[in-house]
C-alpha cells in the first residue's frame, strides 16, 4: 500500500483522506489551520457527512494522521493529493492561488519521485500550470509527474460515492504516474474492497467494480467541468419545463417520470424545485463558462442554465408574495437551510438566498434544519429565530416554507401542522408532497410545476 498526503481537510480532502485510509493506504491529511488539525486529532468531525465519523474513528491514529506540516508530509509520501479550495472570483473564474501556493511548497520539499494529483475542481491547463510552477521552483523535471484525478462526490453521500464510484477518471501524461495512481485505486477497480467483510455498506444498485478511465490530464480536467455543467443543465431544464407545466395545467412530477423513464435520459437530476446550489454546481458552471470564453467560444447554453437557476428563486418569491399578499410583519416558518438534504453545507444555498430576501421585505423568519443551523447562524446571525423541531417552526406562522429536501420533512404530521399554523398555507420548493394529500388535510399547498390546492378554502380564509 502507498504512503499518501492529502493537502486540505475540507469536504473533498477529508473524505478523500478517510476513504484512502479505508482502502488500506497510510495517509497524512495536511491543513495549515492548526485549530482544525487539533480538532480532527481530538476526534471531532467538522462536516455533516454519512459514514465519515465511522471512518475517522476507525483509522485515526492508525492509517490516518493529521498534520499542519506540509514539508514533513511531502518528505514521507510518494503520492500527494491537492484538495484545497478553488473559490470563484468576481468574473466567474476559479481562484487557483491556493493550488499555486501548495504546488510551490511541495516543490521546495521534494526528496525523490512524487506524483502530484490535482483533486480540487480546476479548469483545463491547471496541471500544466502546476508543473510549470514546480519546475520554476525546484528545476527537477524528472522528480515528479502531475496527474488530474477529478472527484465526483455528492455532499451527503460523499463517502459511498468515493468507495462505490460510477467511474474513476485518471488524467496522466506519464505511464509511470498512471501505473502508480492505478495501484491506489486497485481495491475499487478489482472489486476487492466490495467483498471485504467490514466495508462501508454499498448503495442500492451497485453491482460491479468501478471502471478506471485513463485519459490525458487536459481531458480529465474537462470531464469534471463538463459533467457538473451537464447535471446543472438537467436541473435547469426540468425547472424550465415546470414553469410551462404551471401555465398549461400539467403536473411536473408526472412529466419528469415520463421523461426520466427514457434510458437515454434517466431520472436523476430531473427534480423540479428552487434551483441548484452548493459549492460545486454554481462555481463549476461559472468557471466552465469562463474557460470557454477564454478559448473564444461563447457557451450560450451555460448562460441559459445560470439564468434559469436564478429565475427559479425569483419565481418562488413571487409565489410567496401571491399566497401572502404582503410580507412585512408576516411570521414565516422555514424548513431547511442547507442547499440540499443530508448535508450542513449552506454555500450558495437557495434557502439562505430566499430567507435574505424575505428579511429584506420585512418578514419575521423562524427556521429549522437537522444539520445546518450552526452554519446558518454564522451568516444570518440573530436576524432569524432557530427552532428545535419542524413543528415549533409552524407555531402561529402565517405560512410554512419547505426549502430543503430533507427526508424527515417529507413525512410530517399534516393534521398537527394544520393546527399549529395561523393560516393553513404550505409553500413547498422541493415538491415533497402531493397536492391531493395536502388538500385532504385542509392545507393550501403551493409547489413547483403543479396546480395549487384548496384555492377556494384559501380565498375564504383570506377574505
Amino acid at each position: 500500500m502507498e504512503k499518501i498526503t492529502v493537502v486540505g481537510s475540507g469536504y473533498v480532502g477529508l473524505v478523500a483522506a478517510a476513504c484512502l485510509a479505508e482502502l488500506g493506504h497510510s495517509v497524512v491529511c495536511v491543513d495549515n489551520d492548526l485549530a482544525r488539525v487539533e480538532s480532527l486529532r481530538r476526534g471531532e468531525v467538522p462536516i455533516h457527512e454519512q459514514f465519515l465519523p465511522e471512518l475517522l474513528t476507525r483509522h485515526r491514529g492508525n492509517r490516518l494522521e493529521f498534520s499542519d506540516s506540509l514539508p514533513e508530509a511531502v518528505g514521507s509520501s510518494s503520492i500527494i493529493f491537492i484538495a484545497v479550495g478553488t473559490p470563484p472570483k468576481e468574473n466567474g473564474e476559479a481562484d487557483l492561488s491556493y493550488v499555486e501556493s501548495v504546488a510551490r511548497e511541495i516543490a521546495q520539499n521534494i526528496n525523490g519521485y512524487k506524483v502530484i494529483i490535482e483533486k480540487s475542481t480546476v479548469p483545463v491547463y491547471t496541471s500544466d500550470w502546476i508543473r510549470r510552477v514546480m519546475l520554476l521552483t525546484s528545476g527537477a523535471e524528472s522528480e515528479f509527474d502531475v496527474v488530474s484525478n477529478p472527484e465526483f462526490l455528492r455532499e451527503g453521500t460523499a463517502v459511498t460515492d468515493f468507495l462505490y464510484p460510477d467511474r474513476i477518471v485518471v488524467g496522466a501524461d506519464s505511464p509511470r504516474a498512471a501505473a502508480l495512481i492505478s495501484q491506489v485505486y486497485e481495491p475499487l477497480t478489482s472489486g476487492k474492497y466490495h467483498s471485504s467483510a467490514d466495508r462501508i455498506p454499498e448503495p442500492d444498485g451497485v453491482i460491479a467494480a468501478a471502471p478506471l478511465i485513463l485519459t490525458t490530464a487536459k481531458s480529465a480536467e474537462l470531464i469534471k467541468h463538463a459533467s457538473n455543467a451537464f447535471l446543472a443543465m438537467k436541473i435547469s431544464f426540468i425547472n424550465a419545463v415546470a414553469n410551462i407545466c404551471e401555465e398549461v395545467g400539467a403536473d411536473i412530477e408526472q412529466v419528469s417520470r415520463g421523461v426520466g423513464s427514457d434510458s437515454r435520459i434517466g431520472p436523476r437530476f430531473l427534480r423540479a424545485g428552487i434551483g441548484y446550489g452548493g459549492s460545486c454546481f454554481p462555481k463549476d458552471v461559472s468557471a466552465f463558462h469562463a474557460v470557454a470564453s477564454e478559448c473564444g467560444y461563447e457557451f450560450d447554453l451555460l448562460d441559459a442554465v445560470m439564468r434559469i437557476n436564478e429565475d427559479q428563486r425569483l419565481r418562488f418569491m413571487k409565489k410567496i408574495r401571491t399566497a401572502l399578499w404582503t410580507l412585512k410583519g408576516k411570521k414565516l416558518g422555514v424548513l431547511g437551510l442547507a442547499f440540499k438534504g443530508r448535508t450542513d453545507d449552506i454555500r450558495e444555498s437557495p434557502a439562505i438566498a430566499l430567507i435574505q430576501q424575505l428579511l429584506a421585505e420585512g418578514a419575521c423568519v423562524t427556521a429549522f434544519d437537522p444539520a445546518a443551523m450552526e452554519r446558518a447562524r454564522e451568516v444570518l446571525g440573530n436576524r432569524i429565530n432557530f427552532a428545535e423541531s419542524p413543528y415549533l417552526v409552524a407555531e402561529g406562522a402565517d405560512a410554512v416554507l419547505i426549502l430543503t429536501d430533507w427526508e424527515e420533512f417529507a413525512s410530517l404530521d399534516l393534521k398537527h401542522l394544520h393546527k399549529l399554523l395561523k393560516y393553513p398555507i404550505i409553500l413547498d420548493g422541493r415538491n415533497l408532497y402531493t397536492p391531493e394529500e395536502m388538500e385532504q388535510n385542509g392545507l393550501l399547498y403551493v409547489s413547483v410545476g403543479r396546480r395549487p390546492s384548496a384555492l377556494k378554502q384559501f380565498a375564504r380564509v383570506v377574505s
